[in-house]
């Protein structure tokens, strides 16, 4: 990566207290000679512009808006620096908008490493057709689109039928979505760095009920089944991808785009902030939360 001199800065749309942080971190990276941009709207026309022209993005946000940026970002192979003001913050880096001064002087002098996270592609497939696809980072969820119904989604690995799922829902997530939806249903937790892809059911009803983690480079497909009596949605990090028909196929499968994350403590981070979570502890002396 170059030298950072054009740093985007992503404010939450929805939290309009997260616009004067914004403006207050690019005057200060402008007064040290970087081009600051800052955008307040997520439009995808003002997003890919502002995306084409910078070296690193700055988002302001919780977990909701570090998945957007990052998908975002990831079509320009663009890092993300995650500054939180939500709730959980796992993805981002930066704990408070207080603590931005420390920060920016360890991003300048690149005192910095960048991860990277496998992201999957989701297509719709009607009468041997891709009717429409989306990315995601977390994870792809096929659901009945009323709560609590059952459905029936015969499910093939690699081309190859495995099971036929009764179950609520279907979700097939990256590591990165292993501690979230899919580790609520029970599924395993995965490092960050893997490159498999995890098929979890939520509330199976007599069927395979146990998680399974996929090879590198598999892929997965959903069928909905036309014995199903309910309406059946795919969602993709969270967002409506389409309603599926009898006979529609849902196939997931490894992204061509990855998703970077701008870490600046140590890179097994990722286990001792997670245990921090499921287990607060008393902190060393010396030590803040971040861990520095």
């Amino acid at each position: 990566m170059s030298d950072v001199q054009r740093i985007g800065i992503l404010a939450h749309p929805l939290r309009p207290q997260s616009f004067p942080v914004a403006q207050q971190i690019a005057e200060s990276l402008k007064g040290r000679g970087v081009r600051a941009t800052v955008a307040t709207e997520w439009t995808e026309a003002g997003v890919q512009a502002l995306l084409g022209a910078v070296d690193l993005v700055v988002a302001i946000g919780g977990d909701g808006a570090m998945l957007r940026a990052a998908r975002a970002c990831a079509m320009f192979n663009v890092p993300v620096l995650g500054i939180n003001m939500g709730q959980l913050g796992f993805l981002t880096e930066v704990r408070s908008p207080d603590r931005w001064a420390e920060y920016e002087e360890r991003l300048l002098a690149r005192e910095f490493w960048v991860e990277r996270r496998m992201m999957v592609t989701a297509s719709v497939v009607r009468g041997g057709e891709v009717q429409t696809s989306a990315e995601a980072l977390n994870d792809v969820v096929v659901s009945a689109e009323v709560v609590g119904r059952m459905i029936q989604l015969e499910t093939y690995i690699d081309g190859h039928w495995t099971t036929t799922y009764n179950a609520d829902a279907l979700v097939i997530a990256t590591a990165t979505g292993s501690t979230a939806y899919a580790l609520a249903c029970g599924g395993p937790i995965l490092p960050p760095q893997l490159k498999n892809i995890l098929v979890v059911p939520a509330a199976p009803h007599l069927s395979m009920d146990r998680p399974m983690v996929l090879s590198e480079g598999a892929s997965v497909e959903v069928l909905a089944s036309s014995a199903n009596r309910t309406g059946i949605t795919v969602n993709a990090d969270g967002v409506s991808v389409a309603e599926l028909l009898p006979g529609d196929t849902v196939r997931v499968q490894a992204s061509q785009h990855v998703s970077q994350f701008v870490r600046m403590r140590d890179q097994n981070y990722f286990y001792r902030s997670l245990l921090d979570r499921f287990e607060p502890r008393v902190r060393r002396a010396g030590e803040d939360e971040s861990g520095l």
